[in-house]
């Protein structure tokens, strides 16, 4: 495949999920409204999102900056697995038993993958993370954290502000009117 049609192929993806987004604005934003002000999960179990709360955390680390738990991820790939990124359930659903195993495989008296310390938890992702089941997780955190809060990520734009991201469509061009 050439680059062209690779690009092409992004191109058109891209505009096929802005599409859906755009068409599904409302039932999305209540979700997420709904998710954040503890109605709960609209796909994941509990447990599973502490599973996948902790995978996060791990992925985007808070450091000097806020990470993945403060800027709830988790509720932005919940949403996404209900709404444009339904096809990746399978995938999730495949991932937890994969997390689980080879969290007690690699330690045996862990209860979970969420309750193994944070050296324990990069073990094993760094052991899991050629599989589909981490780059879903790690695609879907990175998103979560610098999307549009109203999907349900980037928690009071701490993405955007870390990125110095200015969403006031307040924009000037660079260099005066170009319209002369």
């Amino acid at each position: 495949m050439s680059e062209t049609d690779t690009s092409r192929r992004k191109f058109l993806v891209g505009s096929a999920t802005a599409a859906w987004l755009t068409a599904n604005w409302p039932t999305g934003v209540m979700a997420a409204d709904n998710a954040q002000m503890g109605g709960g999960f609209a796909h994941f179990t509990p447990a599973q999102a502490r599973e996948i709360d902790a995978m996060a955390a791990q992925i985007f680390p808070t450091t000097d900056t806020p990470g993945a738990r403060e800027a709830q991820a988790i509720y932005f790939i919940d949403l996404a697995l209900v709404t444009f990124a339904q096809d990746k359930q399978p995938v999730y659903a495949k991932g937890f038993g994969e997390l689980a195993a080879k969290t007690k495989e690699m330690f045996p008296a862990a209860a979970s993958f969420s309750a193994l310390s944070s050296d324990q938890q990069i073990k094993v992702l760094t052991a899991i993370e050629t599989t589909p089941f981490f780059r879903a997780v790690r695609e879907h955190t990175i998103m979560g954290m610098f999307s549009a809060p109203q999907h349900g990520g980037n928690y009071g734009k701490m993405g955007w502000k870390m990125i110095g991201f200015d969403d006031s469509l307040n924009f000037k061009a660079p260099f005066g009117a170009y319209d002369v």
